[in-house]
């Protein structure tokens, strides 16, 4: 019965007509989609912003999420721990960073430069003291790319910067340098010189007291999976008058800092 049963099927497939696979209309490829959602969570021996700690050397687990669109608008959100605020006893508590951003970003014609203008918003939940100046801060920025080559000026639209009081107007300028290294696969050198330029008054005291130099060197390595892994040396130059926290931690000195980090 079985082998009958086969003999039939065959039979009845052999007597379909044969359709040729020219005469069948391919099917349309989908549009790609113009909205892209990424995300990212990394882990740091600590949080370095702009030359300084913000973790007291201690570690940083950090992540986001970032909305892009075809036309250059994209838009995100982005975390970290942080111990500064209740370190330097300016805040009660304090120990959340979190950034809100938007922008856009296209590139100049068949020229290679690339542009990047944003907004930023500085979030730090807790609770500080009365005296104290909140640290929330609201940066306006722009950068402009060429090759391994970026440069990028941030400035401050709030009346306080990071707890500076009548600080608007205040500049970070930054100089950054990401080259692959023909070596191997992945792997980048990285480079990095900012200054910030404090404007206005906190109290009787110039807040341009504290400016302060930072550079950066480091190497990272990507991996096809979305992992980047590396490490990098800061330093700071700062004023005579730049002075130690409320903990007795000396902000401006040489760090070290090794991170992974995965990109979904």
């Amino acid at each position: 019965m079985r082998k009958s049963l086969l003999s039939l099927a065959v039979l009845s497939a052999l007597s379909v007509p044969t359709i040729s696979m020219a005469e069948e209309a391919a099917p349309a490829a989908a549009p790609a989609s113009p909205h892209t959602v990424t995300y990212n969570v990394g882990l740091y021996s600590q949080y370095i912003f702009r030359g300084l700690t913000q973790t007291r050397e201690d570690p940083a687990l950090q992540g986001g999420v970032d909305y892009a669109h075809s036309s250059g608008f994209y838009a995100g959100a982005w975390g970290s721990n942080i111990s500064w605020l209740t370190d330097g006893a300016y805040y009660k508590s304090s120990s959340l960073e979190l950034d809100v951003y938007g922008g856009f970003a296209n590139t100049i014609g068949d020229t290679g430069i690339s542009y990047n203008v944003g907004l930023l918003q500085y979030i730090y939940p807790g609770s500080r003291k009365p005296t104290i100046k909140t640290a929330e801060t609201t940066e306006i920025y722009g950068s402009l790319s060429y090759g391994w080559l970026n440069g990028k000026v941030s400035a401050v639209v709030s009346d306080g910067a990071f707890g500076y009081d009548n600080a608007d107007g205040t500049t970070y300028t930054e100089l950054n340098l990401n080259a692959p290294l023909p070596f191997g696969k992945g792997y980048t050198a990285v480079a990095h010189v900012g200054y910030q330029d404090f404007t206005g008054t906190s109290g009787t005291v110039s807040n341009s007291d504290f400016d302060y130099t930072d550079w950066k060197l480091g190497l990272t390595k990507a991996f096809d999976n979305g992992v980047n892994v590396g490490g990098y040396y800061t330093s700071v130059e700062a004023k005579s008058t730049f002075v130690p926290d409320a903990s007795g931690q000396n902000l401006v000195k040489d760090q070290f800092t090794l991170f992974v980090q995965k990109t979904f």
